[in-house]
This record gives C-alpha cells, structure tokens and sequence, in this order.
C-alpha cells in the first residue's frame, strides 16, 4: 500500500515507521527527495516562539542526517510573527512540492490558528493550508503527522470529543477518523466518549509506537473510499525507553466502532471504508491475515481484495 497520510504516536525515532515510510519514501520520491518538517505548533519557550520549534526540529534531524549521503534533503520551516508574504508564497511552495510533509507536535490549535491566520492574511483564505494538503494527496505525496500533527491530519481534533470548541475540524486527509495518542487499553473508556460523540468517525487509540497509514479517494459512484493499513513499530530497543514504547510490551491498537464494538488491530491489518458524500451509506471491511471479513456482521465476505471492494462499490 502506498498511502497519502501517516498518522502515528512515538517516543522516538523508531526505524520502522521512520526509515521504512518516511525517510524511504522520500528517497524514492519522483520528483525529490525532500522532506519538510513544519514544527509551527509548537507554542513559546523562555520568551522565544524559537526555541521549541528548534528543539522539536533537532528529535527528527539527527535522524535524518544518517541519510543525507543517500541524497535526503530535509529541512524545517518556523512559524514567525514577522513572515513576510515572500516567506509565505516559499512555505506554499515547499509544502506543494515536498515529497513528504511532517507537521510536528506541540499544541493542535496553536498550530491550527497559525495555518489558517497564514491562509487569510496572505492569501484572504483560512483554508489555504488544507487546500494544499488535500492537494498533495490527490496528487499521491505524503503527508505525515505526529504529535499535535496526527491530531491535525484527523477529520476532528482529539479534544472535541471532551469540550465544545468553535472550530472542531482537522484538516481531514484521514476523512471521519479521530485517533488518541500514547494510548493504552486501560484508557478506552475515553474512546467510547469519542466514539459517541463522533459516530461517523472511525476512533483509534495509538500506542508508542504505532500509527495508521491511510489512503482515500472518491469512487466514479460518488462513495468515497479508505484504506487503513495498521502499523506496529518494535524497532526502538535502547533499554532506559523501552518502557515508553508500549508496543514493545505487546499494546495493539485499539478501537471502537460506532456501535460500541471493541477490536484491537495488530501490524499490518487493514480496514478499508466506503461511505456516500451524506453519510447514509457506510460500509466496512476488515483484512486480517489476509482474509477479507466484513466490519458490522463479522463474517467472511464476499470480496478477496480492497480493489476488489472498490471496484464493486
């Protein structure tokens, strides 16, 4: 599978969802290799709006710098008070053109604010930065979120599940999903809250180290389609953090369906959505160990492949 959007929880670099879906990924890029890292959610630090852009900038760099003789370009773009328009149209032009985009962590709607007060001040568009996400799907790119990130690249923001917001949207390149992050099983009660509160959405709840690579579309029907490919990652072994990579320790990941159904996915499980553009029709299927079965009844379908289901949908 080769998605459009990665959504995932970690305590650091593990090589599986890093080297194998990030960094090869822009390594094989068609027209690039580069990677941009967008750090603008991270809020101020000792009085600078520098330092914690910095500092999140350098988790992923060291990294990176292992593959810079492979020909990796990798570099990071910091949100200012003082951007000019110039500096702006460069920010658009880098994320329209970028094999791979990270939007990094720190605080969901400090970074929402600050993309869509970008849109509108330059461009008199809010949705300026949305636009050009969605873009870079249908054109087959990767986008990546972690952190305040994966909660951006969401249909809903994690915390709209828990208290009335004005703006409750993400950017929706994983449409009708919301995921929680560092999430263990004894946390799921807080999934059922989103699962009620959102039962359109399909609700995830990522371990350390774990995520969702997910792909999406719109059928000659007009149903949209989504694959979710499940991603486990064992790789991280320094042993003083061992303890914060709960996959290591067996963690799955969890789920509840809008019916309350619990499930946990392991690595390499899909499920793959189809749903008409008004909600009525929804249907689902899971691909475990290769065996195609249908999401609400449970029983083995009729379909042998996602292209399969979508064909026929």
């Amino acid at each position: 599978m080769r998605g459009t959007s990665l959504i995932y929880s970690s305590h650091n670099r593990g090589n599986h969802i890093h080297n194998d879906l990030i960094v090869q990924r822009a390594l094989q890029g068609r027209d690039n290799k580069r990677i941009l890292f967008l750090p603008m959610s991270e809020g101020y630090q000792n009085g600078s709006f520098m330092e914690r852009q910095d500092f999140s900038w350098g988790t992923f760099r060291w990294f990176f710098d292992f593959y810079a003789k492979h020909g990796l370009e990798y570099f990071p773009f910091y949100w200012s008070p003082d951007l000019k328009k110039s500096d702006v149209d460069a920010l658009w032009a880098q994320i329209y053109s970028a094999e791979v985009v990270i939007l990094g962590g720190g605080n969901t709607h400090t970074g929402m604010a600050r993309f869509r007060e970008l849109g509108a001040r330059f461009e008199g568009n809010p949705e300026k930065m949305s636009s050009l996400l969605h873009e870079r799907q249908q054109r087959g790119l990767l986008t990546v979120g972690y952190s305040a990130g994966a909660d951006q690249l969401c249909e809903y923001v994690l915390s709209s599940a828990f208290r009335p917001l004005r703006d409750p949207r993400g950017f929706a390149l994983a449409r009708n999903v919301m995921v929680m992050l560092h999430h263990e099983a004894s946390a799921n009660g807080d999934l059922y809250q989103m699962a009620g509160r959102f039962p359109q959405c399909m609700v995830f709840g990522l371990p350390n180290d774990s995520g969702i690579y997910v792909d999406q579309g719109w059928l000659p029907s007009g149903n949209s389609w989504q694959a979710i490919q499940f991603v486990i990652d064992n790789s991280w072994d320094i042993p003083n953090e061992v303890y914060h990579v709960k996959t290591r320790f067996g963690e799955k990941i969890q789920h509840i369906g809008p019916d309350g159904r619990h499930w946990a996915f392991s690595g390499g499980d899909m499920l793959v959505r189809v749903q008409s553009a008004d909600g009525r029709f929804h249907e689902a299927w899971m691909i475990l160990g290769g065996e195609v079965r249908h999401y609400w009844t449970q029983r083995q379908s009729r379909f042998n492949s996602v292209s399969d289901i979508l064909a026929n949908h």
